[in-house]
C-alpha cells in the first residue's frame, strides 16, 4: 500500500515535469509564431495548452485523493500541497504563451511587433524558455542553490521589460497605438511568465526545506554582511 502511495507522489512530481516542459516549449512557440505571422504555428500552440489543462486536472484529482484516503503529514504533505500550487503556477504560464500565440493570430497576416522590436522580443521568448527549462531541471533535482539562481535570472528578463516601455515612450515612436498596445501586453505577458518559473522554483525551495526562498536569502544576505 504505501508503495502505491509514494508511486502517486511521483506520478504528481512527473505531471509538474511534464507541464513545465509543455508550457516552455509552448512560448517559444508562440514567439516564433508572432515574430513570423505564422498562423498554423500560432494555432497549434493555442491548440495544445488544452493538455497542460488536463494535466493540472489530473493532478489536482490524484493529490485530493491522496489527502483524503493517506491524510500525509510532514514532508509528505508539504508536497502535495505544494504541488498543487505549483500546477497552478504552470498552467498560468500555459496560459500566458497561449496569449502570445492569440495575439499572432489576431494580427495576421500583419506582425504585430515592428522590426525594430523584433530582437528584444526574440530575447525574451528565449528567456522566456531557459528560466522554464530550469524550473523543470529545479523539479527533478531538487537543487536549491539552482532554484535560488532563477530570480536573479529573471532580472534579465526585468531589464527587457524596461527597454520596451522606453522604445514606447520614446518620442520617435512611430507605430501607432495599437502595435503599443500589443507591444505593451507582449512585454507583461512575458514578464509575467519568467515570474511564474521563478515562483515554482521557490516553492522547490520550500518543499525541501521547509524554508521560504525569501527567508534562506534574507538570512545569506545577513551572514555575508
Amino acid at each position: 500500500m504505501r508503495d502505491a502511495y509514494h508511486e502517486e507522489l511521483d506520478s504528481i512530481g512527473d505531471d509538474l515535469v511534464e507541464m513545465a516542459r509543455l508550457v516552455g516549449s509552448a512560448i517559444g512557440r508562440a514567439t516564433t509564431s508572432m515574430l513570423d505571422a505564422d498562423l498554423n504555428l500560432a494555432e497549434t500552440v493555442i491548440a495544445a495548452d488544452q493538455r497542460v489543462d488536463d494535466l493540472q486536472h489530473e493532478l489536482e484529482a490524484r493529490a485530493i485523493a491522496l489527502l483524503a484516503r493517506q491524510q500525509p503529514v510532514a514532508t509528505d504533505l508539504r508536497i502535495v500541497v505544494t504541488s498543487l500550487r505549483m500546477s497552478a503556477d504552470l498552467e498560468r504560464a500555459g496560459d500566458l504563451a497561449q496569449h502570445v500565440a492569440k495575439l499572432a493570430r489576431l494580427r495576421f497576416p500583419q506582425q504585430a511587433v515592428p522590426h525594430d522590436l523584433h530582437a528584444t522580443i526574440l530575447e525574451m521568448g528565449q528567456l522566456a524558455q531557459r528560466l522554464m527549462a530550469k524550473a523543470a531541471e529545479v523539479i527533478i533535482t531538487k537543487d536549491v542553490d539552482l532554484a535560488l539562481q532563477l530570480e536573479q535570472d529573471d532580472d534579465e528578463m526585468d531589464l527587457l521589460h524596461r527597454t520596451l516601455f522606453q522604445h514606447l515612450m520614446d518620442d520617435r515612436w512611430k507605430h501607432g497605438i495599437e502595435t503599443a498596445v500589443d507591444v505593451t501586453l507582449l512585454g507583461r505577458y512575458y514578464e509575467r511568465f519568467a515570474d511564474h518559473a521563478v515562483s515554482v522554483a521557490k516553492r522547490v525551495v520550500y518543499l525541501v526545506t521547509g524554508e521560504h526562498a525569501d527567508e534562506i536569502q534574507a538570512g545569506t544576505q545577513t551572514e555575508g554582511a
